[in-house]
């Protein structure tokens, strides 16, 4: 079965379709994965057939001005406005990336797998095949169990299902991008319905899978027969990977860090948040492993009892720590489960606010500290809570054995090979 899968955005929005492929590829399959040209080393760590993508809107990331709204989460009129410059400088960005995906499914396949956000169904149907929508938040398919994730302000429980609309808005910010590649590329007309990610052509639902798992969901889950909460997909490390002779040595040489890294969320002044987590690490007396990601944290001149590196899989890392220090997003959250480790969760924007208030609610985590009102002083407690609190750890290592005993990835090649 060839799968041609679809993606983009940052390191976190490839890496589970990276584990897809992997997982495919281990059952015989040949998957084709199509993403940024920036995560080209990710799949070539791996030995995939990687289709590389125009980097499209993810050149904006460097930009002050978004950096600034990121960290405050869109609030206020400006971030608002930010937001919306934001959509209007992706859309020529976003044109190259789809030209780019048509170009990948010139070589066919029996199946598309795409990421949510992306118009996948598209090329499938140039294909004449399948598409497979893939969530990795639960944002794309209503339900009345929770609000939309995304939304910014609570709603009354009975708005519930209606909340998940404005999901769909968003996709159809870009639907002239997308009627012209249909036109252009791929020879399709128009049609009623052709946007709509969660149908086939035919009208019938679409299988989609969400790449998380049900465990850290509120109760009363009333998601239909043909979605798909696999659990977590995860990304082993590379085969041939072997941790750093000082980070080796680090580890070895005292009591379990504290890992702290914000992935590739980049806010306004990395210094500054640099600044507090070493004060914070300092404060609560611990050691720490700070991973600087894509330029959310710069920090100079650490004490001995800090180590700083660029990156490192979460897999060989995580479960060697204390407690895991992350943004919210959900890679990360879901190795911080896997590894049984207590969390403390400091969310920037978009589901990484339900993420902290689920992992709070989970018992493995204490009350979640937005970037925006971190303090060194907040961050501290939080850490020390996190390293001491049996009550916490117990809660984490018994979530732990439910996470691991999904097998997501494996549960979601088992649904796809029913499909093509």
């Amino acid at each position: 079965m060839k799968v041609l899968i679809l993606t983009h955005g940052t390191r976190g929005d490839v890496q589970p379709y990276a584990a897809l492929a992997v997982a495919l590829k281990r059952e015989g399959h040949d998957p084709v994965l199509a993403g940024p040209a920036a995560s080209a080393p990710l799949a070539a760590s791996h030995a995939l057939t990687y289709m590389p993508l125009d980097d499209g809107p993810n050149k904006l990331i460097d930009d002050p001005r978004i950096r600034r709204a990121i960290e405050n989460n869109y609030r206020g009129l400006r971030g608002k406005l930010t937001a919306l410059d934001v959509i209007r400088a992706s859309k020529p960005l976003m044109a190259k990336v789809l030209d780019d995906m048509a170009t990948a499914a010139e070589g066919g396949a029996d199946l598309v797998v795409h990421a949510a956000g992306m118009p996948g169904q598209h090329f499938a149907e140039a294909l004449g095949v399948p598409s497979v929508p893939v969530a990795l938040q639960p944002v794309w398919v209503p339900t009345a169990a929770f609000g939309n994730p995304m939304l910014p302000i609570p709603l009354p429980r009975a708005l519930n299902r209606a909340s998940y609309q404005p999901i769909k808005l968003l996709l159809r910010s870009f639907s002239g991008i997308a009627d012209k590649i249909r036109k252009n590329r791929l020879g399709l007309p128009r049609r009623s319905g052709r946007h709509d990610i969660l149908h086939q052509p035919d009208g019938t639902p679409s299988t989609v899978l969400q790449a998380f798992s049900r465990h850290v969901l509120p109760a009363a889950l009333d998601y239909p027969a043909h979605v798909h909460t696999t659990g977590f997909w995860y990304l082993p490390a590379p085969p041939d990977w072997t941790p750093p002779a000082r980070l080796a040595a680090f580890l070895d040489a005292g009591e379990p860090p504290v890992y702290i890294g914000f992935g590739s969320m980049a806010g306004n002044d990395p210094r500054r948040v640099g600044s507090i987590v070493t004060e914070a690490v300092g404060r609560a007396g611990v050691r720490a492993v700070l991973v600087s990601g894509w330029g959310g944290m710069a920090a100079e001149h650490l004490p001995d009892h800090i180590m700083l590196l660029d990156q490192v899989p979460h897999d060989q890392l995580f479960p060697r720590t204390a407690a895991v220090v992350h943004h919210g997003g959900g890679g990360t959250t879901g190795a911080a489960l896997a590894a049984g480790r207590p969390q403390v969760v400091c969310p920037f924007v978009a589901d990484q606010p339900f993420w902290a208030q689920r992992m709070h609610a989970a018992g493995v985590a204490p009350p979640p500290l937005p970037q925006r009102r971190l303090t060194a002083t907040g961050l501290a407690e939080a850490i020390r809570r996190a390293t001491t609190d049996t009550t916490m750890n117990d809660a984490a290592t018994t979530l732990a054995d439910r996470i691991r005993a999904e097998d997501g990835v494996r549960t979601a090649v088992k649904i796809l090979e029913t499909l093509a």
